[in-house]
C-alpha cells in the first residue's frame, strides 16, 4: 500500500513539473510574441515539423520494444508503443528520465505481468539507446562536417573530427563486444549482460534514426540558411551537454541550437514552435493517456479483488 501511494506520489509530481516547465518555458513570451512568430512559420515548414516529430516517437518505441527483446520478455508492440510515448511525453519536459519516463514505464510493465528485474533491464537499455544514438549521430556529424563543429564547439577541425572517429569507433568496439561477449559482464557490483548483435544493431540504428528525426523537426521550423547537417551537428551537440546536465525539458539545448544555426537572425518563433510540437503537443496526448490508463486498470484491479472476495465467501462454508 505504501509501495503505491509513493508511487502515485511520483506520477502526480511528474505531471505537476511538466506543466510548470512548459509554462516557464512561454510564460517569458507575451501572446503577441507567440502569434507572430508562429504565424511567420510556413505551413508545409510546420506540417513536415510534425511528421518528424511522429518519426522520432515511432523511433523511441523501438527503444521499448529492443528493452523487451533483451530483457527476454515478451509483450506486444502495441503495449511498448503506449508505455514509452506515455512515459517519455511526461519525461521529455521533466527531464531525470530515472524518475520520471522510468517510474512509468514501471508502472505499466508491472502491470503488464513483467519482473522487476526485467522491467529494471529495459529502463536501463532504453538509457543505454539514449546514449548510444547521440555518440553514433555525433560521430557522423564531428567526422564528416567537422567545420561546423568546430564553430559550435569552439576546436579545431582536425580535433572535431578526431572525436568523431572516436565516438564512431566506440560504435564499433560496442558492436564487436555484442558479437563475441556472452559471458555476463561485472563493474564493481554491477552485473549485465551485452544484448545480441541483431539487436544491438537495431539498437544503434533506431538511436540514430531517432535524433535525426528530432534534427529534422528543428531544421523544417528554423528556416535557416544554415543546411540539414549543420542543423543535426548543432543539436547533437547541444542535447549531449543538457544529457550530462539532466536539464528539465531540454531547456536550453533549443536556445543554444537555433542561436548557432540562426545567428543574429534568430527566431523565438522556431524556440516556440518546437517547443509546441516536440514537448507540448505529446504532453498533451500523452497526460489524459496516462489518465484513462490509470482509471481503467484501478476499475479493474478493483473489480477482480471483490470477484476474488464474493470466491472467497462462496467457498467457506
Amino acid at each position: 500500500m505504501q509501495k503505491k501511494i509513493l508511487l502515485n506520489g511520483i506520477f502526480l509530481a511528474a505531471t505537476a513539473i511538466a506543466l510548470w516547465l512548459s509554462y516557464r518555458a512561454l510564460s517569458k513570451f507575451s501572446l503577441n510574441d507567440i502569434e507572430t512568430s508562429l504565424s511567420a512559420i510556413p505551413w508545409t515548414g510546420f506540417a513536415l515539423s510534425l511528421f518528424f516529430c511522429a518519426v522520432s516517437y515511432l523511433c523511441l518505441t523501438g527503444f521499448d520494444y529492443l528493452g523487451i527483446l533483451y530483457a527476454g520478455s515478451r509483450l506486444s508492440w502495441r503495449k511498448a508503443a503506449v508505455a514509452s510515448f506515455v512515459s517519455l511525453s511526461i519525461g521529455h519536459n521533466v527531464g531525470l528520465a530515472a524518475l520520471s519516463s522510468g517510474a512509468v514505464r514501471y508502472r505499466y510493465y508491472r502491470r503488464w505481468g513483467l519482473k522487476n528485474e526485467a522491467v529494471a533491464k529495459i529502463i536501463l537499455f532504453c538509457g543505454a539507446t539514449v546514449g548510444i544514438g547521440l555518440i553514433g549521430l555525433a560521430g557522423i556529424c564531428l567526422a564528416l562536417f567537422p567545420q561546423s563543429a568546430a564553430k559550435l564547439g569552439g576546436m579545431g577541425s582536425f580535433a572535431a573530427r578526431l572525436i568523431g572517429f572516436a565516438c564512431l569507433a566506440a560504435i564499433v568496439i560496442y558492436l564487436v563486444a555484442s558479437a563475441w561477449l556472452r559471458s555476463e559482464i561485472r563493474i564493481y557490483k554491477w552485473r549485465f549482460s551485452l544484448p545480441t548483435l541483431p539487436i544491438a544493431l537495431a539498437q544503434v540504428a533506431v538511436g540514430i534514426a531517432n535524433f535525426t528525426a528530432v534534427a529534422a523537426c528543428l531544421f523544417w521550423l528554423a528556416r535557416s540558411s544554415a543546411g540539414f547537417f549543420e542543423t543535426t551537428t548543432a543539436y547533437v551537440m547541444a542535447n549531449l551537454s543538457a544529457l550530462v546536465a539532466h536539464v528539465p525539458g531540454g531547456l536550453g539545448v533549443m536556445e543554444a541550437t537555433i542561436s548557432f544555426i540562426m545567428g543574429k537572425d534568430a527566431s523565438i518563433g522556431a524556440l516556440i514552435a518546437f517547443r509546441v510540437v516536440y514537448f507540448f503537443i505529446p504532453l498533451a496526448i500523452g497526460i489524459p493517456a496516462f489518465a484513462i490508463s490509470e482509471w481503467y486498470y484501478s476499475r479493474r484491479e478493483s473489480r477482480d479483488n471483490s470477484s476474488s472476495n464474493e470466491t472467497v465467501k462462496a467457498a467457506t462454508p
